[in-house]
């Protein structure tokens, strides 16, 4: 079968690579669409997950499918079974994370389906493609969790990619009235708009705390007044912005990190401790990864997905992904039939 690999920095192959040998506590997922993660980008640059390994890294960790086969010790999995895969742990190799397996490929290897906890079932009336989304949606959960937004509370999130757009729809889904999304993509805007934020700010072109504060009105401070807004999550990626949290933020404001600066941070240790702040960094998944696909199936998220593309034209997806900040989600559909089943 073919499958997508690293194979060093800049160096992404559609490989020919044996079929899937699974055992008898694993299963073989038939591959219907995976998502393409800023993350894959970063693999490629690296040539690997920290840099080149001594084999070749399969890409590919945001995917659901069909079960095609289950060994004799999987339980309460079968032939057909609509699914999402949780891309694993560091015990059992991570798909599309650094283990052999990845997504992006006609069919992957489920090691220890046995154990439970690896496949989540999709229900009937879910497309596939927009299941593929649990696992950045399930991202997007955990940072909204570790933003710890108080009910009736306020919260901004920088950055609209596909975690930041997961944090507004878990935000909303959650109750939570008052969600301002900042981007500077106007097709992002737009899709937090979308997915029920109440406002989008442009940072290019608004002043962005001005605007907070008159939306949230205002509390004293030491140094001058500070907009009310109880939360931030930073879904961005820009380093800059996690200064600005702690130098215009509220004093007991809360403040969920879960892009990844790739610079070092200046900040003030000074203002930390005067407005007490609590900052938190926030990585993979909430306690229950069922939660993501429990959403998907209440609330149609569809729209986060704008751009498709077969396995053939990986490349394209790289493209489109690397290049231009106006998309959502990247979908790679691998299994047309069953995409939208």
């Amino acid at each position: 079968m073919q499958q997508v690999r690293v194979h060093g920095p800049a160096d992404v192959r559609l490989d020919e690579v044996d079929d899937p040998e699974p055992g008898p506590r694993d299963a073989v997922v038939r591959v219907a669409a995976c998502g393409m993660c800023g993350s894959d980008l970063g693999y490629i640059r690296m040539g690997g997950l920290a840099g080149p390994g001594p084999e070749p890294m399969a890409l590919g960790h945001e995917l659901a499918g069909v079960v095609e086969w289950a060994g004799a010790e999987v339980e309460d999995l079968a032939p057909g079974d609509r699914v999402v895969v949780h891309p694993g742990d560091d015990e059992l190799g991570r798909i599309g994370n650094g283990s052999p397996e990845g997504g992006l490929a006609p069919r992957v290897l489920v090691r220890e389906a046995a154990r439970g906890h690896r496949l989540y079932p999709v229900p009937d009336d879910l497309p596939l493609e927009v299941a593929a989304l649990a696992e950045p949606l399930a991202v997007g959960m955990r940072a909204v969790g570790q933003a710890d937004v108080p009910e009736g509370g306020s919260v901004v999130v920088f950055g609209c990619g596909p975690i930041g757009l997961a944090a507004v729809a878990t935000l909303v889904d959650r109750g939570i009235t008052d969600v301002v999304a900042v981007d500077l993509s106007a097709t992002r805007r737009d899709l937090a708009v979308g997915l029920g934020a109440t406002a989008a700010l442009d940072p290019a072109t608004d002043d962005v705390w001005a605007a907070l504060a008159e939306q949230h009105g205002t509390v004293p401070f030491m140094f001058g007044p500070a907009p009310a807004t109880d939360a931030f999550i930073e879904a961005s990626g820009a380093p800059s912005v996690i200064t600005q949290v702690i130098e215009r933020s509220r004093p007991g404001a809360h403040l969920s990190v879960v892009a990844l600066p790739h610079n070092n941070i200046t900040t003030s240790s000074l203002l930390i401790l005067m407005k007490q702040l609590t900052i938190r960094g926030s990585m993979e998944y909430p306690p229950r990864f069922e939660d993501a696909v429990e959403l998907l199936s209440r609330r149609d998220l569809s729209s986060m997905i704008t751009h498709r593309f077969p396995l053939a034209e990986v490349e394209a997806a790289l493209e489109v992904l690397g290049g231009t900040k106006d998309c959502g989600k990247v979908m790679v559909t691998i299994d047309e039939e069953g995409v939208g089943a």
